[in-house]
């Protein structure tokens, strides 16, 4: 496990260096994205599920939007400039996916069964959980009292890549004014 976490954070770490580098928009993005789902498959081998639902949703959504902003902006600019690459670009996003989903595969499967041992870990929580949170609702408390640093950091993350993205499209429309 340990080789392919560094495998997918030398990965990670080219991306970045790429994105920095690249010459067009475009290419920086879809760079950034796959710091991104690299760090969806950093999540999954070190068993945090959790994170990484939360990091996919958040990456497929800013991804898919920003990539919309840039096509909608420069369209005749890659019109002409993509020209015979077009087809090198998506075999190479074929094989990045194929990559990807190879990769998810291997690494979910090192993740226990759905609800092996549950119990074990969920006992302390069940048990006196409405007592020591005042909550009526059980699963509000757990969320909100001994879960409460990690819905935060959830929270901010989501609100971050609302921000992020709302910056990106009101930096678009004034552009245009």
């Amino acid at each position: 496990m340990e080789i392919l976490l560094i495998v997918i954070l030398a990965l990670m770490i080219g991306g970045a260096i790429f994105s920095l580098e690249a010459k067009d928009l475009l290419s920086a993005v879809i760079a950034y994205g796959i710091v991104g789902f690299g760090l969806v498959i950093a999540f999954l081998l070190l068993q945090a599920p959790d994170l990484a639902l939360v990091q996919i949703v958040v990456e497929t959504i800013t991804l898919i939007i920003m990539i919309a902003v840039i096509m909608n902006s420069t369209q005749e600019e890659l019109k002409t400039k993509w020209g015979n690459k077009t087809v090198v670009y998506i075999v190479l996003s074929l094989v990045f996916i194929g990559l990807f989903l190879y990769i998810f595969n291997r690494t979910t499967g090192a993740l226990s069964r759905f609800g092996e041992h549950a119990m074990r870990m969920s006992k302390p929580y069940l048990d006196p959980g409405a007592e020591k949170t005042g909550s009526a609702n059980l699963v509000t408390g757990v969320i909100f009292d001994y879960r409460g640093y990690d819905t935060l950091g959830e929270a901010t993350v989501l609100f971050t890549a609302v921000i992020g993205v709302l910056t990106v499209l009101r930096l678009k429309g004034r552009k245009s004014e």
